[in-house]
């Protein structure tokens, strides 16, 4: 079994601050899933995040160890594809 810690950034709190409660509840639910099963998609260009779809949602994450870092949640995937290609 998976048993992992989950840490949000600042920037991942204040993403979800300003999202509506039901997509909240989703990723809640999502990240108690990701405690329990591995890691799956890399992002590309020698970023150091993975990436999880909620729907059409998004959040990027770091593993260290025992710990998850949500490092940014983002409700649409038009955010995340800005996020994204910033990097580029």
């Amino acid at each position: 079994m998976f048993l992992i810690n989950i840490i949000l950034s600042d920037e991942a709190i204040e993403d979800i601050r300003v999202m509506d409660k039901g997509l909240k509840q989703r990723f809640q639910a999502h990240f108690l899933k990701l405690t329990r099963m591995p890691p799956r998609r890399h992002l590309r260009f020698g970023l150091p995040f993975n990436v999880e779809e909620v729907g059409p949602a998004r959040f990027v994450y770091d593993i260290q160890g025992e710990d998850l870092t949500v490092a940014r949640c983002f409700a649409t995937h038009k955010e995340y594809e800005r996020w994204y290609k910033s990097f580029r």
